[in-house]
């Protein structure tokens, strides 16, 4: 190879690496604008729940680009069953925390259940909260094609949205529980409510809980990225909540890959803390002050 062809290539590496969704050497605020170049270059990205400042700056040190404050923040933080229960003040707070616990990742907040459903002005006054109280670039919101007032709503107010498609917890009793949806017939309706958000303006569209190969029909479909979590490797970026991952979570949902055992090490670390207390082996001089 030429030095002129060396060039070229380390020039491109060069502008792969600053342009990057994952692992990005920039440093200001993903924006969707980045998310849409992603797709178009074809570059596979991670998203991850946050409801702290801590775990939020570990993730955004790492390279992950979207952080998401999840509804989920209902049973991983606040102990509920289900998402239902959890409010717009209950997660203003979570949201507030990991964008200043972020530099770089976009923060994506969940419009929770009762938020949004009502009017678009619902929508927009709760998505106003999110963004001028705790500082979030985006919102997310489940449903299809009735939820088009809403988000074309938002849109046209200046709130980036995400849609969410397949299992929508927030409607678990509707659904009948936690079942995969869009087998049969049933895939034409996700496939059309897909096709509705990104015509009305979504930037990316979450499918939860669907089979692999409608998954990647539906992302072949669309020129906005889809966001998989039981969903197959088809779609442009994936995302699990981060208690799941890392182990927290004893009955992870069949989709859930355990990357790391934290509960077994903080079981380890608190034993070790509590066995030194009892000893009085802990404070030692090394933790005490003259």
């Amino acid at each position: 190879m030429s030095s002129a062809s060396t060039s070229s290539a380390s020039l491109v590496t060069a502008i792969d690496r600053s342009t990057a969704l994952y692992g990005g050497q920039a440093r200001r605020r993903v924006t969707v604008r980045d998310i849409a170049a992603a797709k178009e270059r074809g570059e596979r990205w991670p998203m991850v729940t946050a409801y702290d400042a801590m775990t939020a700056r570990v993730f955004d040190e790492a390279g992950i680009p979207v952080l998401l404050v999840g509804d989920s923040a209902a049973m991983v933080v606040y102990g509920y069953d289900t998402t239902i229960p959890v409010s717009v003040d209950d997660l203003i707070p979570l949201t507030a925390a990991v964008v200043r616990g972020s530099s770089r990742a976009m923060v994506v907040a969940d419009l929770p259940f009762g938020s949004y459903q009502a009017s678009t002005q619902q929508a927009l006054e709760s998505a106003a909260r999110f963004m001028k109280e705790a500082g979030a670039h985006a919102i997310k919101l489940e449903g299809g094609r009735r939820v088009l007032p809403q988000i074309e709503a938002l849109v046209s107010a200046g709130v980036p949205v995400m849609g969410h498609l397949g299992l929508t917890p927030q409607s678990v009793n509707v659904l009948g529980g936690y079942r995969v949806q869009g087998r049969g017939q049933s895939g034409d309706e996700l496939m059309a409510d897909a096709k509705a958000l990104e015509h009305a303006g979504a930037f990316a569209v979450v499918l939860e809980c669907v089979p692999a190969e409608l998954a990647e029909r539906v992302t072949a479909a669309l020129s906005i990225p889809t966001i998989g979590i039981g969903a197959g490797p088809g779609c442009d970026a994936q995302v699990l909540v981060w208690q799941d991952m890392m182990g927290l979570n004893t009955r992870p949902a069949k989709f859930v890959k355990k990357y790391f055992d934290l509960a077994g090490e903080m079981d380890r670390a608190v034993r070790a803390f509590a066995d030194e207390v009892a000893t009085g082996s802990f404070p030692s001089a090394e933790h005490s002050y003259a």
